[in-house]
């Protein structure tokens, strides 16, 4: 029941059948599980890393933790413990090129927390942020969060970017373009080429707008990539850029909620944006990132997960997935295949393939029906097992 007189929101009862699908695949395969066994269910539907953290990850959390001094566990400001923030701007300089201030990093409750105090600082109601599709089912809700509205757009075949359709998709309303690379569900990895032919656009139409068109890029997968691929600089390409990402993928701790947003040094209205970022921290509820969570990471900031592993699970499922015909590209970094279906509806397909005990999640679920998310951060044993469900599943088509 929704309405007036529910106990409910009729936005969040819509928003909970819109981001239901990954919740169905959870509740299905629960059942699926108690029917027939974990051990006999492919469970390829949720993006939760498997790995241990790295070792540097462990010895810090348990020299940190240990820590009894007054003050160990208190407020610090908003925007996080200032050392901290001087480690990671030294990290964002290796990754973009450029050094953000100390006082250009935030450090938040993981990317999404990154995410809503972007959103809370740059839109007005009725603003516009446009996402290629495919992109993470949450954006829209991050976005409409802070009255704005996700413009979805479709990318190329390929997954790249359409820049002739972003280009079209600018409005007076158009307050940024929202990127993912490495993409999930996609894998893709956006190039050097696309980004700087994006900023040229980004800075013609915010000339034409008479307001700075900001790129945000969500950044939790940057280090996971496959056979020496890079991905390209943002704060490099653009000026008017904002970064942020989390550790939840690249340290395999998405429980902990630790990352952090990074705004370019010559950012238009950088200073007020700045505030405005750590302001929206505290009144979202927020206050400031994990005080034990910040000093871990800044001891370990330059350790990874063995990102082997991921490539090693990525190989053998392309080797299983091409057996049994599916077509697909092949994922550059994340860990995710993001393989066409071959019918139509691929919620149906998806249903088929749970006949066969593997547990996927429709493209519909990240704008863009007609495909399936199969993540790989699972055990070899489970990528194995699946190869002949996926089989019988395409022999039934």
């Amino acid at each position: 029941m929704s309405g007036p007189n529910s106990a409910v929101a009729s936005k969040m009862m819509d928003f909970m059948e819109r981001a239901s699908w990954i919740r169905k695949m959870f509740e299905q395969g629960a059942q699926l599980k108690a029917e027939h066994g974990a051990e006999n269910v492919c469970d390829f539907s949720l993006g939760n890393p498997d790995l241990v953290p790295p070792e540097a990850f462990q010895d810090a959390l348990e020299k940190i933790a240990s820590d009894r001094s007054p003050g160990a566990h208190a407020y610090m400001p908003n925007a996080g413990y200032p050392q901290v923030r001087q480690e990671i701007a030294r990290h964002v300089k290796k990754a973009h090129g450029i050094a953000p201030d100390v006082d250009g990093i935030i450090m938040t409750v993981g990317a999404a927390g990154g995410l809503n105090i972007i959103f809370k600082s740059i839109l007005n109601p009725g603003d516009e942020v446009i996402v290629p599709t495919p992109y993470f089912v949450e954006y829209g809700f991050y976005v409409d969060n802070h009255g704005g509205k996700l413009v979805a757009v479709d990318s190329k075949p390929d997954f790249a970017l359409d820049l002739e359709k972003i280009e079209a998709a600018i409005t007076p309303a158009t307050k940024a373009v929202l990127l993912n690379s490495p993409n999930n569900p996609s894998g893709a990895i956006y190039s050097d080429a696309e980004l700087k032919e994006l900023s040229a656009l980004l800075e013609k139409a915010s000339e034409k707008t008479g307001h700075p068109l900001f790129l945000i890029s969500d950044e939790p997968y940057r280090r996971l990539v496959f056979d020496n691929a890079e991905v390209p600089p943002i704060f490099s390409n653009f000026r008017n850029s904002i970064v942020t990402t989390s550790f939840s993928k690249d340290l395999s701790i998405p429980g902990e909620r630790i990352g952090y947003v990074a705004v370019h040094p010559e950012a238009e209205g950088g200073a007020a944006l700045l505030g405005a970022l750590t302001l929206a921290n505290r009144i979202l509820g927020f206050v400031n990132a994990p005080a034990l969570m910040q000093k871990v990471v800044a001891e370990s900031i330059d350790s990874l997960v063995d990102v082997s592993i991921y490539q090693r699970r990525r190989d053998r499922l392309a080797e299983i997935l091409s057996e049994a015909g599916f077509d697909f590209e092949m994922p550059k970094g994340a860990f995710y295949f993001f393989p066409r279906t071959p019918i139509e509806d691929d919620a149906k397909f998806a249903s088929i393939l749970q006949e066969q005990l593997i547990l996927t999640v429709p493209g519909r679920g990240f704008g863009c029906p007609g495909h399936i998310r199969i993540a790989f951060c699972v055990e070899d044993d489970v990528i194995e097992r699946s190869r002949e469900g996926f089989k019988k599943a395409m022999t039934a088509i």
